[in-house]
């Protein structure tokens, strides 16, 4: 087993016994209509563990507030990677991923830390 799974594994299981559950909600984009100027999405839910934090004021920046939150999520179990166009959806408030940031260990992506605004 390389490092970068056994690192995988080790999140995966951290956050299954410290993080709750969220549901996200991966947005696919399709066609254009151009009766009503509109572009159809397609979205597929699924629940993973995650960690949710506030931001620290050090991350705060023109893109980050300070009333955003940040989720840390392991990318083990994940089929696709995790994108700005995503949503997370915690206690039925759904989130806007402003950011996303992964830890990645030999190119293999470990967890992703996303920065959510409501």
């Amino acid at each position: 087993m390389s490092l970068s799974s056994s690192l995988q594994k080790a999140s995966s299981n951290i956050l299954k016994k410290l993080g709750g559950n969220v549901t996200l909600r991966k947005i696919t984009t399709g066609s254009y209509d151009t009766s009503t100027g509109a572009i159809s999405e397609t979205t597929s839910d699924s629940t993973v563990k995650g960690l949710l934090e506030n931001i620290t004021k050090a991350e705060t920046n023109d893109l980050i507030r300070a009333q955003d939150k940040k989720l840390t999520i392991s990318a083990k179990g994940l089929s696709s990677e995790v994108t700005p166009q995503d949503r997370i959806i915690i206690a039925g408030i759904e989130y806007q991923i402003i950011q996303v940031d992964k830890n990645e260990q030999n190119n293999v992506v470990i967890t992703y830390e996303l920065y959510l605004r409501a």
